[in-house]
């Protein structure tokens, strides 16, 4: 086409737009009226333009994201079918949930062997054996495998170190120092603050700071001289940053953005430029146990928030995950939501997002807020002080309330719990787990920071009523 259709219309500035708007009100107060205030201090607009919006450089993950199918690992050998099951169905990758040691050559046997040549195995560890993990890493060194250790978080969450402060960094020390180019040992879990209530910009401060604590232990071990260059750069290179997703569309792509930035701002401080690894999952927060197929669809927008904000694998998680144990149907349609999406909806990477004026400016707004609160962390002494002080927990505490008062209020929505419930929806006789936060009194060295889902409170009025 010669003539572009739009050729034929003047150009409107933003500075007409907003008249022609508040003419239309007649009256009214524009920011009062159309401008909504999130609880990240962020005040959305009711147009963007090109005049004003805000935009920063983004590492672009230009490689298509990867399905990861989590497997909790209960007998080895179980593990080892259903994970070479969901490669053959689809998937690329494998995350390993553990609590204890296990037979890591039954685990893993023939996983590489299959079709699928570049498979990437995931580890959740909720413990730490130095013995076993040195044996797991030299039988593995060959492969793509993530340890996904992270000391911090299991304090942060749990209250307390895998042992203590001295022995788990030592322990940690002694697998850094085994890193090779095809493992990545560290990992931060940003998945702690979300499913907490953190709001978007102190998960990516938190997340930012939590990680900076990791470079400043293995800048240290590099200037004492137990750590090569190389393998300083490789053990930056290969961490990993496991992010929830959460149900806020738009604010879910700019945060994944916007940390993709602040993470190559930081590490340029350690004369280094890699992109960050990142791996993502729907959120628990916002998920019920009414209507439970509702959730099929969070965690599909979720899924599209995570591919359009350029994560690099996405494990997804079952609609009826919260109180139905891991069962066939639920994980396949959780991954198949991941193959639609990838497959015939084409949505691959994040190229769609690029220079579109209001997730450009949402990034750009995220990103400095997120900064500010970095610095105001590190001036303070850093994020293990402020964790040891519980200015963190108090911050995402404040944040949560904040947010449980809205859906308790109605104004933050969950269809099928606070919005058109289905009275006749019995839930009761099906609970093959419990849904519900379990208190635990014990003694730790810090307050942990707790996931909690929104409709726990409701849906036990509800269940009681049953």
């Amino acid at each position: 086409m010669e003539n572009f259709l739009f050729d034929e219309f003047q150009n409107v500035s933003a500075k007409q737009w907003k008249q022609k708007i508040q003419f239309d009100l007649k009256g009214a107060d524009y920011n009062n009226t159309l401008l909504t205030n999130t609880r990240e201090g962020i005040k959305v607009k009711p147009f963007y333009h090109h005049d004003t919006y805000k935009q920063l450089s983004v590492p672009i993950n230009k490689d298509d994201f990867e399905i990861c199918q989590s497997i909790y690992v209960n007998e080895e050998k179980t593990a080892n079918l259903l994970a070479k099951d969901a490669l053959i169905r689809g998937a690329k990758a494998i995350k390993f949930i553990v609590k204890k040691d296990f037979n890591f050559k039954i685990l893993i046997q023939k996983l590489f062997a299959t079709p699928n040549e570049k498979i990437k195995i995931y580890f959740e560890f909720h413990f730490i054996d130095e013995s076993f993990i040195l044996q797991l890493l030299d039988f593995v060194q060959k492969n793509n495998i993530y340890l996904n250790l992270d000391i911090i978080g299991n304090l942060a969450k749990n209250g307390n170190w895998f042992s203590d402060s001295k022995k788990d960094y030592n322990t940690l020390a002694t697998f850094l120092k085994s890193t090779n180019s095809n493992t990545g040992i560290l990992a931060v879990n940003a998945s702690i603050y979300q499913n907490a209530g953190a709001n978007i910009v102190q998960q990516i401060a938190y997340t930012i700071s939590h990680a900076n604590e990791y470079l400043n232990f293995i800048y240290g071990l590099y200037k004492k001289n137990e750590l090569q260059h190389k393998q300083f750069e490789l053990l930056v290179k290969n961490m990993q940053f496991n992010f929830s997703i959460g149900g806020n569309y738009f604010f879910e792509i700019a945060k994944i953005r916007a940390f993709r930035v602040l993470w190559k701002l930081l590490i340029n401080a350690y004369d280094l430029d890699f992109s960050a690894n990142i791996f993502a999952e729907p959120s628990s927060r916002n998920k019920s146990i009414y209507d439970y197929n509702v959730n099929m669809l969070r965690t599909t927008t979720e899924c599209m928030s995570a591919i359009l904000g350029g994560v690099n694998t996405i494990s997804n998680l079952a609609y009826d995950n919260i109180f139905h144990k891991k069962n066939e149907f639920g994980e396949r349609i959780a991954r198949n939501q991941l193959i639609i999406l990838k497959e015939e909806s084409k949505l691959k990477n994040s190229d769609f997002v690029n220079g579109t004026y209001y997730i450009e400016e949402l990034t750009t707004e995220i990103a400095e807020k997120s900064l500010h609160i970095f610095k105001e962390i590190e001036k303070s002494g850093g994020f293990l002080k402020q964790l040891f002080e519980g200015t963190i927990q108090r911050k995402i505490h404040e944040n949560a309330q904040k947010e449980q008062e809205e859906f308790d209020n109605g104004t933050d929505v969950l269809i099928g719990v606070n919005k058109y419930p289905n009275k006749e929806d019995q839930i009761k006789d099906t609970l093959e787990l419990y849904p519900f936060l379990r208190t635990n009194k014990r003694e730790t060295l810090i307050k942990p920071i707790i996931a909690i889902r929104l409709a726990e409170k409701m849906e036990k009025i509800r269940m009681k009523a049953e």
